[in-house]
């Protein structure tokens, strides 16, 4: 079967990639559905289309953000808790999180846009879901935060990578600056060590 995306999905795709970066570049707040079509050369009823407002558009951030997460919990849904499984289930989570960084960056910059809104919250539920498969059957509350800081630790450390990927910009001779690889590699063997203190005995 072909995987390849209609035009609509990756009309919509470019949209999300175009609102991302101006949304980097200005703030969630300060841009217009019109500088979004600007940026992409369509017309504000060619969007429009795809998109009726930002918070669609951030619909739409979140949703590709989630999908990782959403198969993730499909997969470990069901399935007995184990050692084995708390760790795929971390290298899954990771590995979503450092394809979809530009989302994450995001996340992080725009938190008070997102806290309360319909998507965010959506997303909040998906993240309590997972961190519940991460701990397994032991609710205890150190084991929740063991699970909680073993995921956000993924996050954290993409999020410091564009703090070092900036002070590379301002300081280019500085040298030694982690990659993105580099990033998700430390992050993966973080996230395990801090999962593996999880006892459910």
């Amino acid at each position: 079967m072909s995987t390849t995306q209609s035009p609509r999905t990756d009309t919509r795709a470019r949209i999300i990639d175009v609102a991302l970066e101006l949304f980097a570049e200005q703030g969630y707040e300060k841009t217009s559905l019109r500088e979004i079509a600007d940026r992409l050369g369509v017309t504000k009823a060619a969007l429009y289309y795809h998109f009726k407002t930002k918070d669609d558009i951030v619909h739409g951030i979140v949703e590709s953000m989630a999908a990782p997460i959403d198969q993730a919990i499909a997969w470990g849904e069901g399935r007995a808790w184990s050692p084995e499984l708390r760790d795929e289930l971390v290298r899954r989570f990771a590995a979503g999180m450092a394809e979809r960084a530009p989302l994450l960056r995001f996340f992080h910059e725009n938190q008070p846009a997102l806290r309360d809104s319909p998507a965010g919250l959506q997303f909040k539920a998906r993240m309590f879901a997972m961190i519940r498969l991460v701990h397994g059957p032991d609710a205890s509350f150190q084991n929740r935060l063991r699970a909680a800081m073993s995921l956000f630790s993924i996050n954290t450390a993409l999020f410091l990578l564009k703090q070092d990927q900036a002070e590379e910009a301002d300081h280019p001779c500085g040298g030694g600056h982690a990659t993105l690889a580099d990033a998700t590699d430390a992050a993966l063997e973080v996230a395990l060590e801090i999962a593996g203190l999880i006892d459910p005995s």
